[in-house]
């Protein structure tokens, strides 16, 4: 065996870009989630745009009850995403909850931990989505059982919309939900969809719905906003990146709304 060679210490060090990546998303996702971060990395990260994720606790079955339990683990999630380092936005990747919990107290619950932040939930950006895509009346789809959709019902009334239908599949373990088909939900939105909703909002941050958009699009004949692809559209405007990705359905080729 030779001997190791003299370790030296470089005489000049290499200039540091500003930032590894030009744009920063954060990502809090529930510990059994297997959707969201798989969805943010297809349709968010990119070279200029880094996604960012921490997990936090969480027990099925999906409960309001549950879902309000993981109000106290958002600060300490948020704190896990490059500790001490500025983001360009922050999701919080669960619908349900958000309604729940309320999107004030999501924003100030991450802002504690990464002040000033853009906070991005799933519905607000859902509302943000319709809004941007001009609709008034929609249907809602959801996986939830009665009693976990009847407050998201609540929740888009409340921002202004008609809601002409509302179907829930009644699941109460997100894993489950996270193994629909996307190919069955383009069917349960064709039947989910009220002939005078202008759109339909699926929500549920594990359904795989984001992949399934363009075939309900066609299926329905109307947009489908989805809370992944809404999430994901709302950050993306936040990092400034505008370009149309019709490829994810309608939503994605529009601005957002100042």
């Amino acid at each position: 065996m030779n001997p190791l060679p003299e370790i030296r210490l470089a005489s000049t060090r290499p200039a540091l870009d500003a930032r590894p990546l030009e744009k920063r998303v954060g990502l809090i996702a529930l510990a059994t989630d297997h959707t969201s971060e798989v969805d943010f990395r297809r349709m968010v990260a990119s070279e200029r745009i880094g996604v960012y994720v921490a997990r936090i606790p969480y027990a099925n079955p999906t409960t309001p009850e549950n879902l309000r339990k993981m109000q106290p683990s958002l600060s300490a999630g948020a704190a896990l995403i490059l500790p001490d380092e500025p983001l360009d936005a922050i999701c919080y990747s669960c619908t349900s909850a958000s309604v729940v919990i309320g999107d004030a107290e999501v924003e100030a619950a991450i802002q504690a931990a990464k002040p000033n932040v853009p906070v991005v939930t799933p519905p607000m950006a859902g509302v943000r989505g319709l809004k941007a895509l001009g609709v008034k009346r929609i249907s809602i789809l959801t996986p939830y059982t009665v009693e976990t959709s009847r407050p998201m019902a609540t929740y888009f009334a409340a921002h202004g919309f008609d809601i002409e239908s509302f179907t829930c599949l009644g699941f109460e373990d997100d894993r489950e939900m996270a193994r629909i088909a996307p190919a069955s939900l383009v069917e349960l939105a064709r039947k989910a969809t009220h002939a005078q909703a202008d759109a339909l909002f699926v929500s549920c941050t594990a359904l795989r719905a984001a992949l399934a958009v363009p075939a309900m699009e066609q299926a329905i004949g109307r947009p489908v906003v989805t809370s992944n692809q809404a999430s994901a559209w709302n950050c993306l405007r936040l990092c400034g990146d505008d370009a149309p990705r019709p490829e994810f359905g309608r939503l994605m080729t529009k601005p957002l709304a100042q």
